[in-house]
């Protein structure tokens, strides 16, 4: 029997933050870590941010799911909606601006239906901000990002593959592979 070699995933999450890095390691860079559900797309942005640290780069995290609410007057059992101009308007933009400018990681709470009390966050000139959600390269977000990480537990979806600058197969979760067949 033979044993299938596989990355350490800390080897995995280096290797990706140190090829941003060098593309864009001056400015604020905007980072997409995008799946179609179910892939472990945030766990996966979370240890990539402790990637970029390891490295001595600012890194920040935030999650499309703190920007998503219920349409008004929509049943409570219905799924939460993206809402673009919140979302643009305290994260992407203020993020952008660098200096002394501050953004928001987090400005509602679709389970309890609410806003969250505004937590300003500010960095260096020079930083990056990871997003995880999916379907990041829909039409209205697709041209916000420098950089997309498409990360996938099976061979579904080649169109977004197709457009991300890097595809991870996270179908082991101690071991990511970095999978080539992207965008590039």
């Amino acid at each position: 029997m033979t044993t299938r070699w596989a990355p350490a995933k800390k080897d995995t999450l280096r290797e990706l933050a140190t090829e941003i890095v060098h593309n864009y390691g001056r400015g604020r860079v905007l980072v997409a870590v995008d799946s179609d559900g179910g892939a472990g797309a945030a766990d996966l942005a979370d240890d990539l941010l402790e990637a970029f640290r390891e490295l001595g780069h600012a890194a920040f995290r935030a999650s499309l799911d703190g920007f998503e609410k219920r349409p008004d007057a929509a049943p409570r059992d219905s799924a939460p909606v993206l809402g673009e101009g919140l979302f643009r308007r305290v994260l992407v933009e203020p993020f952008r601006l660098g200096g002394s400018a501050g953004w928001v990681e987090r400005a509602w709470d679709a389970d309890a239906d609410r806003s969250v009390e505004s937590a300003w966050v500010t960095g260096p000139a020079d930083a990056v901000l990871l997003v995880d959600g999916t379907d990041l390269a829909r039409p209205g977000l697709a041209g916000l990002w420098h950089y997309r990480v498409w990360v996938t537990a099976d061979d579904s979806r080649l169109d977004a593959r197709a457009k991300a600058s890097a595809v991870v197969d996270n179908s082991d979760r101690e071991h990511p592979r970095r999978r080539f067949d992207d965008a590039c």
